[in-house]
C-alpha cells in the first residue's frame, strides 16, 4: 500500500516538473500574473473591503464613546458637580477630648513625602515595600526609613527575598501583618509619587462619612513633563485619561480603574473583594473590578494632584505600554463571566464594564488605531476598488484628536506629533492586546518602568551622548523599521498612481516609524559600566 502511494506521488511530481519545464519564461510569468490577479480579485480585495467596514464600525463606536465621556466631563465642569456636592464630606476637626483618636487609623505604602502628611503621627502607619534586588538601593532606603523613625514616625521597612507576584505579591504580604489589621484605610503611593500634605485630610472624610465608598483616587501631576517631546505627548494622553475617562466613570457609574497609586482604599472593601491577586499584570484594575462587583463605589478627585514622574526613555515607555495594554485585555478575558453573573451590580453597570470600560477602551481603541491607520489606509493605495469614505478617513480622526488634545491646551501645537507618535505606539499596544487575549508568551511579563529621577539626571544624562555613540546599533528597533519601510512603499505608490493623496498622511507616518525605530525619541539612559 505504501509503495503504491509513493509511486503515485512521484508520478505527479514528475508530471508537474515536465509541465513547468515545457513552459517558457514568458508563459510562466503570464500564468503567475493570471493567478495573482485571481487571488487579488477573489481574496485580497474582498478581505480589504471587509477590513474597511470593520474599521469604520470600530471608529464610530470609539468616537461615540469618547464623545459621551467628553459630554459628562463638560457637564461636571460647567455645573461644578464636584464629589463634595454629591457625597457627604465634612472636614476633620480636632476633638479636645478624643485627641488624635478622632482621626481613623491609616497606613501608607511609600516614603519621604508621606512622612510629612498632615495627620496625627500616632494614627498613621507607614510601610515601605522594597522589592529591589540591588543591595545598595536597599541600604539607602533603610537609612531613609531609620531617619524618619528617629523623628517619631511609625515607619516599617519591608523587603522580600523574591519578587513573586510582583506588586500584588508585595501588597498581599504587607496587608497580612497584624498591625495592619488595626487600620481602617490604606493609602498607596508608588516610590516616584509625592502627595500634597493635605492628601489624607481631603480624601479620608469621603470614606468616613460614606460607608459605600471603597476608593478615593487623586489625579497625577507630572513633574518632568517638559523633559522631552515624548514626555509632553505622554502628558497629553494621561491628562485625557484623568480628565475624561476617570471623571466620567466616577460621575456616572461611580467606577473607574484604580491607577495603582495616589489613592486611598477602605480595607474592608479590599477584603470583601478577596484581596490582591497575582493573575495579571494589572493587579490594581483587577482589584477595582472585583470591588465594584461587590457593590462598592469609587470617587475621583480631579482637583487633588499628586506629583509623579513620566518615563522619558522610549524603551521604558514601550514596556509600560505593553503592561498597560496586555493586562486589561487579559483581565477582560478572565472576568467577563464574573461580570455577567455578578448579583450585586445593576445591568447598566455590567454593560458599562463590559462594553465601555473593557471592550471599547481597551480592545477597540488599540485595534482600530493600528489596523485602520497603519494597515488598511496605507494598503488601500494598491487597490483602487477599495473606497474609504471621507468621513472615516478625515472627520472621525479629527474629532478623536480634538477630544484627546483639549485636556492639555498648552500642548495643542504638538498635536500633529502626538498623532504620529500614538500611531507608532498602537503597533505595540495592539500586539499586547492579542497577547493578553490569547495568553501568549509575554502575558505575565512585568518590567519595572525605568525613570530617570533627579540623581540620574544630574550625574549620568550629561554623558549619555558620549557613551551611547559606541553602541548606537543597540538603539535600532527592527519592528518599527520594518513598518517604516512598508509604509514608505505604500506612500510612494500612492503618490505615483493614486489621486486620493493618502501619501500626505502615510509618508510622515513612515518617517515617525523610522525616527522611533532608529531610537531618536526620548532620553537615552546610559548603560552602567
Amino acid at each position: 500500500m505504501e509503495g503504491s502511494v509513493s509511486t503515485t506521488v512521484a508520478r505527479y511530481i514528475d508530471r508537474a516538473y515536465d509541465l513547468l519545464s515545457s513552459l517558457s519564461t514568458a508563459e510562466a510569468l503570464s500564468r503567475v500574473a493570471v493567478v495573482g490577479e485571481v487571488v487579488r480579485a477573489g481574496v485580497l480585495v474582498p478581505l480589504l473591503k471587509v477590513a474597511v467596514v470593520l474599521c469604520l464600525t470600530m471608529s464610530v463606536m470609539l468616537v461615540i464613546e469618547k464623545l459621551s465621556m467628553a459630554i459628562v466631563a463638560l457637564y461636571v465642569k460647567v455645573f461644578r458637580r464636584t464629589p463634595e456636592k454629591i457625597y457627604k464630606w465634612v472636614p476633620l476637626s480636632q476633638d479636645l477630648e478624643l485627641g488624635s483618636l478622632s482621626h481613623p487609623m491609616v497606613y501608607q505604602i511609600s516614603i519621604g513625602a508621606v512622612c510629612k502628611l498632615a495627620w496625627p503621627h500616632d494614627r498613621l502607619i507607614i510601610q515601605v515595600l522594597d522589592d529591589s534586588t540591588d543591595l545598595s538601593i536597599r541600604e539607602l532606603v533603610q537609612e531613609e526609613c531609620h531617619k524618619w523613625s528617629n523623628k517619631g514616625r511609625r515607619i516599617h521597612y519591608i523587603s522580600r527575598d523574591n519578587r513573586n507576584g510582583y506588586k500584588a505579591g508585595a501588597m498581599k504580604e504587607a496587608m497580612d501583618l497584624d498591625y495592619v489589621k488595626k487600620c481602617d484605610y490604606v493609602a498607596i503611593f508608588d516610590a516616584d509619587h509625592e502627595p500634597p500634605t493635605d492628601f489624607l485630610l481631603r480624601t479620608i472624610p469621603f470614606l468616613m462619612h460614606n460607608p459605600d465608598i471603597a476608593l478615593v483616587q487623586a489625579r497625577w501631576k507630572f513633574v518632568n513633563a517638559n523633559e522631552c517631546i515624548m514626555t509632553r505627548i505622554q502628558e497629553m494622553s494621561l491628562n485625557y485619561h484623568f480628565k475624561m475617562e476617570q471623571q466620567s466613570g466616577s460621575s456616572t457609574m461611580a467606577f473607574f480603574g484604580f491607577n495603582g497609586t495616589a489613592g486611598v482604599w477602605r480595607i474592608q472593601a479590599i477584603n470583601e473583594a478577596e484581596g490582591w491577586k497575582e493573575r495579571t499584570t494589572v493587579e490594581d484594575m483587577d482589584l477595582a473590578v472585583r470591588a465594584t462587583l461587590q457593590g462598592w463605589k469609587f470617587v475621583y478627585l480631579g482637583d487633588l494632584k499628586v506629583k509623579s514622574e513620566l518615563p522619558s526613555s522610549y524603551k521604558a515607555y514601550r514596556y509600560q505600554q505593553h503592561r498597560w495594554s496586555c493586562g486589561p485585555a487579559n483581565l477582560f478575558k478572565k472576568m467577563t463571566i464574573d461580570i455577567i453573573m455578578a448579583k450585586k451590580v445593576s445591568l447598566p453597570k455590567k454593560l458599562f464594564l463590559l462594553y465601555s470600560f473593557f471592550f471599547a477602551r481597551r480592545i477597540i481603541a488599540h485595534n482600530v488605531t493600528f489596523f485602520f491607520y497603519c494597515i488598511v489606509i496605507p494598503f488601500s493605495s494598491f487597490f483602487p476598488e477599495v473606497i474609504i469614505p471621507k468621513w472615516g478617513v478625515f472627520y472621525i480622526p479629527t474629532v478623536i484628536t480634538i477630544l484627546n488634545s483639549i485636556g492639555t491646551p498648552r500642548s495643542l501645537h504638538l498635536i500633529v506629533i502626538w498623532i504620529f507618535f500614538e500611531n507608532v505606539m498602537s503597533l505595540h499596544r495592539c500586539k499586547a492586546v492579542f497577547i493578553g487575549l490569547f495568553e501568549a508568551g509575554r502575558v505575565n511579563e512585568w518590567v519595572v518602568t525605568e525613570k530617570l529621577g533627579k540623581a540620574l539626571k544630574t550625574k549620568q544624562v550629561s554623558t549619555a551622548a558620549k557613551r551611547s555613540s559606541n553602541k548606537f546599533w543597540q538603539r535600532f528597533l527592527f519592528l518599527e523599521l520594518g513598518m517604516a519601510v512598508v509604509l514608505l512603499i505604500c506612500a510612494c505608490y500612492n503618490f505615483i498612481y493614486r489621486s486620493n493623496q493618502y501619501f500626505i498622511f502615510i509618508l510622515p507616518l513612515s518617517l515617525a516609524f523610522f525616527l522611533m525605530g532608529f531610537g531618536f525619541v526620548g532620553t537615552h539612559i546610559p548603560a552602567a559600566k
